[in-house]
């Protein structure tokens, strides 16, 4: 690795009980009585899914989204590990804790909306497993990624507790999960994408194509970008801490041409099928690919001018716009342009749309107790209190 001195990591301290935190707790609580319900009366007395739309947000936002926002550390390890670009190093660790959050939740979000959450363990069990499924494929992927990213995370737990011993151990053998932490994600974010392919026509051709895998590979990828500038913004904002503008603007290049190349391919691959034609119908579906498309565009157009990658309002707005774009590419594909016939539709109700939340605020109450308490964040903007 490029030899970059960084202040060492430290935990920010100040206060866990405030008013922000007090309000994650009670959506959190919330989300709990709906999931109570959810396990005693079963998955229908909560959803709004049905035969037609077996799926809804908790599997689309959770699972397709989730992980997709949760690949900053996945992303970062590319840059830091494989492209030995160690000057992004300090953003490493408060990457990886966002996707810790994102993916072991996203793990526990199957679970819950599994109709027979009791049967989750045949996904595994030689019996029972479908080793020629997407779905298997994903499962696996997924599940051994969160075990990686809780050993690639633990050093900063053995810092905390003093155990040095054991962290020079385990470091002899932490290149084979950062080996791990960079196959497993490319494996499920396309396989994700193959999810789609394998409902045939009942996805609209603007998102059904074989060309899937990549596209959402390349976004997950690219989002993960955005999630980090994401991040430390409001890490910045929040913790009163300066903003890392200098490491930000050079990630925010990497993150642009990584669009281009998303847009070239996407564009290219509706005009070679003939589906752009989809586009141009008058009806909803073709409304929400534009509002899609717009949100990738943006992003595109405003970090074409190097003057804007050094501004952090720009900056933030860009990776805003990204992750808007990252999150209708997939509640397109997955919910607006699925079309399994006459009679079904679905739209998620309350209580959905309320756990969703409460999952969103477990990954925030869980990051700003875990960079308060813990050595995640570099030494120098640990000024909070």
């Amino acid at each position: 690795m490029s030899n970059h001195a960084h202040p060492a990591p430290a935990p920010l301290g100040g206060a866990l009980i405030t008013p922000l935190t007090v309000n994650l707790a009670l959506l959190i609580g919330i989300a709990g009585i709906i999931l109570l319900i959810r396990f005693i009366f079963g998955i229908g007395a909560t959803t709004n899914v049905n035969d037609g739309y077996s799926w809804g947000i908790w599997v689309v936002y959770d699972v397709m989204i989730g992980t997709a926002f949760a690949c900053g550390g996945y992303t970062l390890a590319l840059l830091v590990y494989i492209f030995n670009k160690g000057e992004y190093h300090p953003l490493v660790r408060p990457a990886l804790l966002g996707s810790l959050f994102g993916y072991t939740l996203a793990g526990a979000s199957v679970i819950v909306d599994l109709g027979r959450y009791w049967n989750t363990w045949h996904i595994f069990w030689p019996g029972y497993a479908q080793i020629n499924s997407v779905m298997f494929e994903v499962a696996v992927c997924i599940t051994l990624y969160i075990f990686v990213m809780w050993i690639e995370f633990s050093p900063v737990f053995l810092e905390k507790f003093g155990m040095k011993d054991v962290k020079k151990r385990l470091s002899r053998w932490m290149f084979l999960f950062i080996a791990l932490g960079a196959l497993l994600p490319t494996m499920h974010q396309s396989s994700l994408g193959s999810l789609l392919v394998v409902f045939g026509t009942a996805i609209n051709p603007l998102w059904q194509t074989l060309m899937l895998p990549v596209l959402f590979l390349m976004t997950a990828i690219t989002v993960g970008y955005a999630v980090v500038v994401f991040e430390s913004t409001f890490s910045a904002m929040g913790f009163k801490r300066p903003f890392e503008l200098d490491i930000l603007s050079r990630l925010s290049k990497v993150m642009w041409g990584m669009l281009l190349a998303y847009l070239v391919v996407r564009m290219g691959d509706l005009i070679v099928r003939g589906a752009i034609v989809e586009a141009f119908k008058p009806n909803i579906v073709a409304l929400m690919f534009w509002i899609e498309m717009l949100f990738f565009a943006l992003p595109a157009w405003m970090l074409a001018r190097p003057a804007n990658r050094r501004r952090p309002d720009k900056l933030f707005l860009s990776a805003v716009f990204l992750m808007l774009g990252t999150f209708l590419l997939r509640i397109n594909g997955f919910l607006v342009g699925y079309d399994t016939g006459a009679g079904w539709s679905y739209f998620p109700s309350v209580p959905e749309i309320l756990v969703t939340l409460g999952i969103i605020a477990i990954e925030i109450l869980g990051y700003i107790v875990l960079v308060r308490w813990l050595p995640v964040l570099p030494k120098h903007e640990a000024a909070a209190k």
